[in-house]
Parts: C-alpha cells; structure tokens; sequence
C-alpha cells in the first residue's frame, strides 16, 4: 500500500532522521522524499511516498502514532493519505466548455486519479456535456437575488456528496466567504492570464492594447482576495503584432486547459502544500 506524507514544522536539525525511522520502525519502504527549507521563514516542509504492507497497514493507527511521537514534539502540521483513497472533485462551470471538456476527457481516460460525482452550473447550457459522460448535472442558477438560496444548494450538494475539493472550470462568478472558508486552499481556479499581470475580467483585451510579446495562464487556490491566492501552476506562450484579440483567446485558452489539468494532477497527488499565500509544489 502506497501512502503519502506532506509535512510542515520549525526547522531544525534530526527531522528527516526522526521521520524516515518512524516510518522504518512502522514497517514502511521510502520509495521517495523531497524536502525543502524556507529558510527566510525557518520552516521546513516535506514530502514523502513510502509502501506499506497493505495486510498489517492501519491508517488510523498511524496516523495516531506520527502524531505522538513525532508531530506533537515537532509542531507539525501533517497530512496522510493512501494512494488508493481518491479524492472527490465538484466540477463549478458557467458557459465556457473548453477547460470541462478537457477535465472529463482526462478523467475519462484515467489520466485524473479522481471521483466526480457531479457537475454545478449557473447556466444550463453544458448540461449536454455531462450527459455525454454519464455525471449528474445541477444547474443552479445564480444572481443578486439569489445569491444566499442558490450558496445553500451549493452547500448543501457539496455535502450531501462528500466533495474534498472544488474546481472552478471557468465558472464566471465570484466565489462567497462562506465556501472559501468550508473549504481552504480546496477551491482550484484557473484564470486566463499570467497572474499578478492583467487582473479582471478581460485580461486578453488588456494584453492586447499593451503590446505583450507573451500571453499566459494560472492556476490557483481560490482566497476572499479575488485572483490573489496561493499560485499551484503557470505556462505562457509567445504573440506578436501579427496576432488578433481572437488569436490571443484561442492560444490563451489552450494555455488554460494544460495550466488546469497540470494543477489539478498536483492537487491530486498530493503534491502541493500551502503556507504564506504561496506554495511549495513537489516534483
């Protein structure tokens, strides 16, 4: 049995050594770790994948023993999974379908290691869509008016359905206080520019009147601060005075669906840890 170890403490000297024995005393194989300092913030984060005989393996039990003997006297924040357990992934969509049908193809294939148990829209428009691969589809629709009913379905479907983390496909509305804080750093967004640069809603229009040489993509953990989260994934691809505003959207959204997929792969992998607004992302 594979299992996953993301850790984050105060560094100091012996961490490594007191985690990689624990795991050997607890019969575990490291088949890989990764580690890193911030050395400006003395924090130590690390990553570690190790196999478990899967007859013996307890999680709970582990889990309960890492924090006795090792997180308690470390100040650890840690998280353990197995490989086997998939997380279960809300798919948020408006009108745009490029970045859902990329997603599902994905899945489709077996290429994202996740369950999806339903599609949310504020439009009914890609209904068709999930159809075609067999999700359940919820259009919930979405105003000034209506904005607390329609945050309660959200709420209530999330929960009725178990969901571990959010992906906003393009979904073109803001996302409330109210879901950021259900579910921190578990809101994946995907913005169609190279995040700090050309904020808003019409990034590409902006690029454009500047003159920009490149255009690009990000993906990031969704917080109160609009467009501001921690940045998981970023790509960017080359324009020049040849090109239209038509040709920046059709180049700027192939750039979304690769930032998207490479974002939400990490975020399923357990790759990513959140500390300081920023990310330390794993290879």
């Amino acid at each position: 049995m594979k299992v996953y170890i993301l850790i984050n403490c105060p560094d100091k000297s012996g961490i490594v050594c007191a985690v990689t024995g624990f795991i050997h005393s607890s019969g575990g194989n490291i088949i890989y770790l990764d580690q890193h300092v911030d050395k400006s913030k003395n924090i130590f984060f690390m990553r570690l994948e190790s196999d478990f005989d899967a007859s013996s393996f307890n999680l709970e039990e582990f889990r309960k023993a890492f924090r006795k003997e090792l997180a308690i006297i470390h100040k650890m924040d840690f998280s353990i999974h197995t490989a086997s357990s998939k997380p279960r992934m809300a798919l948020f969509v408006s009108k745009y379908n490029h970045c859902l049908y990329d997603i599902l193809s994905r899945f489709n294939s077996g290429e994202l290691q996740v369950d999806i148990p339903f599609i949310l829209s504020n439009h009914p428009d890609l209904g068709y869509i999930s159809e075609q691969f067999n999700i359940p589809f919820y259009h919930v629709p979405f105003s000034k008016q209506n904005r607390d009913l329609a945050e309660q379905e959200q709420l209530k479907l999330l929960k009725e359905h178990d969901i571990d983390f959010i992906v906003l496909a393009r979904y073109m509305q803001i996302v409330s206080t109210t879901l950021i804080d259900k579910f921190p750093n578990r809101i994946i967004n995907i913005h169609h520019s190279f995040l700090p640069a050309f904020a808003g809603a019409k990034p590409y229009h902006a690029a454009f009147a500047r003159g920009v040489k490149i255009i690009g993509a990000t993906s990031h953990y969704v917080t109160e601060e609009l467009d501001a989260g921690p940045i998981i994934e970023q790509d960017v691809t080359t324009v020049s005075h040849t090109h239209s505003i038509a040709d920046f959207i059709t180049k700027g959204r192939d750039l979304e669906k690769i930032v998207l997929s490479r974002a939400l792969k990490l975020h399923i992998e357990r790759k990513t840890m959140v500390y300081n607004n920023k990310t330390v992302v794993f290879s």
